[in-house]
């Protein structure tokens, strides 16, 4: 691959947005990558040379968005591969949550990565290249997860959008893949990244059962390296056939399967109630 290629990383400040951005620079890349402090960006990624451009946006402002493209294409003249990284998890059954806690994590899981699709895809059609990466989650394929229904349904639709975008964008020469991480070793799960309902109602056992599973087995413990996950991302960037769906790390593409699995039961034992509605 090119390495002279633009990136840009929403996201970038810890994980594997971080990790990313740390392979592109140190890969010869241009980079430039979002976080809501540009400075401390600069600082985690430990690069000082004109290749790397930390923006500090709210990528649920859409203004904001434009602005940063605008700064992303006077600096380096184009983008061609986006990482629509950032977001946050949200717990809490949907009982418990409120309608303003649902909303702020479609505002920015959703809403976000829309903003930076619609300033980004002018530039993409005028070159006729480009690819988007945007980051969903193995819940966004799998939604069976107690407490996690508004972050899984944030993730689908993430899913959705993507496939859809794939589909406008085919003739002009730009790709779009939806990736499903499992678990990945990064601060995630601890507090920052994950929010937790302000009202939880202790009747949703399984719910709160699925809480101290997450923090007392999980957490630590998870099977994802976010270094080797980057390095997917950059291999997958360089192909010239590009995945619609890509499932990074076991514990995901076991997911999948079982997902797959279900789907194909459900399918088979209800088929007939489901042709039966034809004219």
């Amino acid at each position: 691959m090119d390495t002279k290629q633009v990136w840009l990383v929403t996201g970038a400040s810890k994980g594997l947005g971080l990790a990313l951005v740390k392979q592109l620079l140190a890969g010869g890349y241009q980079v430039a990558a979002t976080s809501r402090d540009a400075q401390a960006l600069r600082e985690e990624a430990g690069f000082n040379g004109d290749a790397f451009l930390p923006l500090q946006v709210e990528l649920d402002n859409d203004g904001a968005v434009r602005n940063a493209i605008g700064e992303v294409t006077s600096r380096f003249g184009t983008i061609d591969v986006v990482v629509n990284n950032a977001g946050y998890g949200q717990l809490g059954t949907l009982e418990e949550l409120s309608d303003e806690e649902a909303r702020t994590n479609f505002e920015v899981n959703v809403f976000g990565t829309l903003n930076v699709i619609r300033h980004v895809m002018p530039v993409f059609r005028e070159q006729k290249s480009g690819a988007f990466f945007n980051i969903s989650s193995i819940a966004g394929f799998m939604g069976t997860f107690p407490g996690w229904g508004i972050y899984n349904a944030t993730k689908f639709a993430v899913a959705g959008l993507t496939e859809a975008l794939s589909a406008e964008t085919k003739s002009m020469g730009v790709s779009a893949t939806i990736v499903y991480p499992g678990y990945f070793k990064t601060n995630f799960l601890l507090q920052g990244s994950l929010r937790t309902a302000a009202h939880p109602i202790a009747a949703y056992t399984e719910a709160r059962e699925l809480e101290v599973v997450h923090n007392e087995q999980i957490i630590g413990n998870q099977p994802g390296d976010p270094e080797k996950g980057a390095a997917a991302l950059i291999q997958v960037a360089g192909m010239a056939q590009k995945p619609l769906h890509l499932f990074l790390g076991s514990d995901s593409f076991g997911m999948a399967h079982t997902q797959i699995e279900m789907l194909q039961n459900d399918l088979k034992a209800f088929e007939s109630v489901s042709k039966s509605t034809d004219f």
